[in-house]
């Protein structure tokens, strides 16, 4: 039987590299949140250009205020990231359907992991970058 893979805790300079990596994109998620509110007509050119009906804008800023507030808090960062990756795979399908440049949300969403893979060892445990023969 083998055994379990362990990763060292984190050193101070991880979770500092970490928690810098998962913040930068955080303004550009809380701004596109409050934007989906307040709806300016920037939003309903997007939403017409990406062929969304505006109805659910305000749906899509609650779901993506959430999944925001779960990534941010320690304890359910995990989920956080989970549910921000299917929100940000939704957003790439959107760009590649119409077209459009699809870099934006998939670098953020590789921001959000490795800020969350460096700052959590329990992560780093789960899923090592590679394991000992």
């Amino acid at each position: 039987m083998s055994e379990p893979v362990v990763a060292p805790k984190s050193s101070k300079a991880m979770v500092i590299t970490g928690w810098v990596l998962s913040l930068l994109p955080m303004p550009l998620f809380a701004m596109s949140t409050a934007m989906k509110f307040l709806q300016p007509k920037e939003v309903t050119e997007g939403m017409t250009k990406f062929g969304w009906p505006m109805e659910i804008v305000s749906t899509l800023g609650v779901i993506e205020g959430a999944c925001l507030i779960l990534y941010i808090i320690p304890r359910t960062s995990v989920l956080g990231a989970i549910l921000l990756t299917g929100y940000l795979g939704g957003a790439i399908a959107t760009h590649v359907r119409v077209g459009d440049a699809w870099i934006m949300p998939f670098l953020f969403g590789v921001l959000l992991w490795l800020g969350l893979y460096l700052r959590d060892y329990r992560l780093r445990a789960l899923v090592p970058f590679r394991s000992k023969p």
